[in-house]
C-alpha cells in the first residue's frame, strides 16, 4: 500500500484487535510499506483521535504503538465491566518507581540510600508488577543487580518515552552528582550484560 488513506483501517483494525503495542516494523510488514510511511500514518491517525471527540486513543512509544481508551472514560469502561479500582501502587512504590525513572539504571543499595530505608519489597513488587527489570549488573565486587523501567511504565503512565518524563533537575542534580561519584570511586561501571 503506498497510500495512507488504505492503511488506515488496517491500522485501526490492527491495533483494536491487538489490545496490546504492536511495531510499526510489523504494521509495515501487514500493509507492504515502508516503516517511516507507516510511522507517519499512525501520527496522523494520533492526531486524528487526540483532536476529536473519541473515547479511544493511540499511544506512540519509540518502536511501537497501542490503541487504548481515554482516561476521561475510565469509570465508564470499569462500570460496564465491572472491573474494580485496583492496581494503585503504594507510596513507597512509587518513590521507589520514581528514583528508578529518573537515575537508571540504579542498584537496589542507591535506591535505598536516596529512601533511607530497605526498598527490598518496594523493587520486588515493582519488578513483578513489570514496571522495573533487571538491566544489567554493575561492575564492582558483588556485582549488584541494575535495574530501569520498562515499557509496561511508559504505558502505565502515558509516555512516549523517557524524554517525556518531567524535568526533576532541580531536585535531583545532588543525588545525582552522588550516585557518580560512587561508581567513579570505587572504579566501577555500568555493564549491561544480562544477569547469568
Amino acid at each position: 500500500m503506498d497510500n495512507k488513506q488504505d492503511m488506515y483501517p488496517v491500522i485501526e483494525a490492527v491495533l483494536f484487535a491487538a489490545g496490546y503495542p504492536v511495531p510499526y516494523e510489523r504494521l509495515a510488514e501487514l500493509c507492504e510499506a515502508e516503516e517511516t510511511l507507516v510511522r507517519e500514518t499512525v501520527c496522523e491517525l494520533s492526531d486524528k483521535y487526540k483532536a476529536g471527540e473519541f473515547g479511544i486513543q493511540i499511544l506512540l512509544f519509540d518502536e511501537a504503538c497501542q490503541m487504548c481508551t481515554k482516561e476521561t472514560y475510565e469509570s465508564y469502561v470499569r462500570e460496564a465491566l465491572g472491573l474494580k479500582q485496583g492496581g494503585k501502587l503504594s507510596n513507597s512504590s512509587l518513590e521507589v518507581l520514581a528514583i528508578v525513572a529518573y537515575h537508571q539504571p540504579v542498584t537496589r543499595s542507591q535506591i535505598e540510600k536516596i529512601r533511607g530505608v530497605d526498598s527490598s519489597y518496594a523493587v520486588s513488587s515493582l519488578t513483578m508488577k513489570k514496571l522495573i527489570e533487571e538491566k544489567g549488573r554493575l561492575e564492582v565486587p558483588g556485582r549488584p543487580v541494575l535495574f530501569g523501567t520498562t515499557a509496561d511504565f511508559l504505558r502505565c503512565f502515558g509516555l512516549s518515552s523517557l524524554d517525556d518524563l518531567p524535568d526533576a533537575s532541580t531536585f535531583l542534580d545532588e543525588t545525582q552528582t552522588t550516585f557518580d561519584e560512587e561508581i567513579l570511586n570505587s572504579g566501577g561501571e555500568a555493564s549491561a550484560e544480562s544477569e547469568a
